[in-house]
């Protein structure tokens, strides 16, 4: 019987290879057959549901307007938004001020935007563990920002590291938590009382730990400690859902998501069939949530 996957976290902009790469294809307007390519990959997968993390050059955009060709739900913030000097540049667009922010957010639902996906901080450097790459948004900050995303009638999906960023988004009313490392046991207790989704993106971390240099050992200690974070969450009754962050280095459309559910499996030390369902609860909060505006 044919398995439908849910790929909650991915960028259908990428290749899985290089960034640099991917984007040299979209600079001078969307590579639409490079777009099409992934989708088809996508559904000979069997991925009926994509959330998109954003990318800047619009390739989302096109793939939300074609995915129903491919049997395909699809869901884009069109670009992600973050804070002037902060991570973030990669998939999406700055702000410097709050009316900036506002504008954004006007700019992105014009463009279609299901939801907002906001950059709270950096990510992992792999030099040391705990390390990322810039200063986080300030609790306050967080606080500001998920009341005017939300008061513009829209979720916000949160790239969010470090236990206390994870806290501060959380106790603002983010509605998913992306990524998630370094998340603690409080930040776990507070998932489940809110009934916030968790999308801890394995796979690119341990596609990354494979790489036998020292960096990749670091991820690899990173990766332990966080599968035993989701084991928690599981275990809590937390929403914990699949997003493989597809098309990351290392991480192929489809086939990085199949190991996604493969390491979250793993991770929450149950079998099969009771993991299948609370994943499938997980998966259907995040389209109720996300898809259902």
């Amino acid at each position: 019987m044919k398995t439908d996957f849910f790929e909650c976290h991915g960028h259908i902009m990428l290749d899985a290879t290089s960034y640099s790469q991917a984007a040299a294809l979209h600079k001078n307007g969307v590579d639409k057959a490079f777009v099409r390519r992934n989708l088809e990959t996508l559904a000979s997968g069997g991925v009926v549901f994509f959330r998109d993390a954003g990318d800047k050059f619009g390739a989302t955009i096109y793939a939300k307007e074609i995915a129903h060709e491919y049997g395909i739900e699809y869901v884009t913030p069109t670009f992600a938004i973050h804070m002037h000097g902060r991570y973030g540049g990669l998939v999406g667009r700055s702000f410097k001020t709050l009316s900036d922010y506002e504008n954004l957010i006007a700019s992105a639902k014009s463009s279609g935007a299901d939801y907002i996906k906001l950059m709270m901080s950096g990510i992992m450097t792999f030099a040391h563990t705990g390390e990322l790459s810039c200063p986080p948004l300030s609790a306050q900050e967080i606080k500001q920002l998920v009341h005017v995303t939300h008061g513009m009638g829209l979720r916000v999906m949160a790239h969010v590291n470090g236990s206390s960023t994870i806290k501060a988004a959380l106790l603002a009313g983010t509605d998913s938590i992306e990524h998630g490392y370094f998340i603690d046991d409080e930040c776990i207790e507070l998932l489940v009382k809110a009934k916030v989704i968790w999308v801890p993106t394995l796979a690119p971390v341990a596609a990354f730990s494979a790489s036998g240099t020292d960096q990749g050992k670091v991820a690899a200690a990173i990766l332990e400690n966080h599968m035993a974070s989701v084991g928690k969450a599981f275990s809590a009754g937390a929403y914990v859902a699949s997003g493989s962050d597809s098309g990351a280095y290392g991480v192929p459309h489809a086939a990085g998501l199949i190991t996604e559910c493969e390491l979250l499996q793993r991770a929450s030390g149950i079998e099969k069939p009771l993991f299948d369902r609370q994943l499938f609860a997980a998966n259907s909060r995040v389209r109720e949530i996300f898809a259902a505006q």
